[in-house]
């Protein structure tokens, strides 16, 4: 990672990062990360050559694990899958900064809150962002759920035609099994006031292995703007990987077997 990151540091000390990124802190996050995501989750990447060199991205994929681990596995493997690494601005839920020290430290690692200004900006700023278009939704399934696409928002698709840039479709296998058995009472968070409070008799999070795959670049028509269009043919593309991911997946005790 250390190659990676000097690389990264040539990159990022020209520009002021308006939203708190601190590479320092971030390298020693990876530092401790590192073994964790290649021996705990044993994480794998395929079709990351359709990732081309010296080009920004939106990267968009399915939401999963109870928990946003799968936003940290994707980065990560952003940084160490690539020769030339890029380091994704992941946007999150405006909620995600007002929570006391993990959010100004999640704006450190290089987290954006989650609006269009700031994923235009981002991507003005010739940098890559990853977008989780079923929310929080996606993130708090219940186990009968796993593996299920829910309803993609259709922003995403409106900024790639605006900014021009290409969408890689990304989808995660393995994630969901990290927490399982879960229950979210969508009356309870509700009277909480709260997204997602998931209710399972595992709150250490498991070690089961994840995979990750990086589909073909999908370019959304700046010309002939069919949101409705794009955004089913990517919520599709992306159900296709994760069945397709799903049967070749590494065996582990809690695995979900596919509907």
């Amino acid at each position: 990672m250390k190659k990676k990151f000097s690389i990264l540091h040539k990159q990022f000390s020209k520009h002021t990062d308006p939203w708190g990124l601190d590479l320092s802190i971030l390298e020693t996050a990876y530092k401790y990360l590192l073994p964790i995501y290649n021996n705990y989750f044993k994480v794998r990447c395929f079709g990351i050559n359709n990732i081309k060199p010296n080009q920004k991205y939106l990267f968009v994929s399915n939401h999963s694990g109870q928990i946003a681990l799968d936003g940290v596995f994707i980065s990560m493997a952003l940084v160490k899958e690539l020769k030339k690494p890029i380091l994704v601005r992941s946007l999150v839920d405006r909620f995600v900064p007002e929570i006391p020290w993990i959010g100004q430290w999640m704006n450190s690692v290089g987290a954006v809150v989650g609006n269009r200004n700031n994923c235009l900006d981002i991507l003005k700023r010739n940098q890559s962002a990853l977008i989780f278009p079923e929310g929080t939704k996606g993130l708090a399934k219940s186990s009968t759920d796993y593996y299920q696409l829910k309803n993609f928002t259709q922003g995403f698709a409106k900024i790639a035609s605006i900014s021009k840039v290409k969408i890689i479709p990304v989808a995660l296998v393995g994630a969901e099994e990290i927490f399982p058995f879960v229950y979210q009472n969508k009356s309870l968070n509700k009277f909480l006031n709260i997204p997602t409070l998931p209710i399972s008799p595992f709150y250490l999070p498991l070690p089961s292995p994840v995979d990750i795959y990086f589909g073909k670049a999908y370019t959304v028509d700046s010309l002939k703007i069919n949101l409705n269009k794009d955004v089913k043919n990517l919520k599709n593309i992306i159900q296709s990987m994760i069945n397709k991911g799903l049967k070749k997946r590494r065996s582990f005790y809690f695995t979900y077997k596919q509907k």
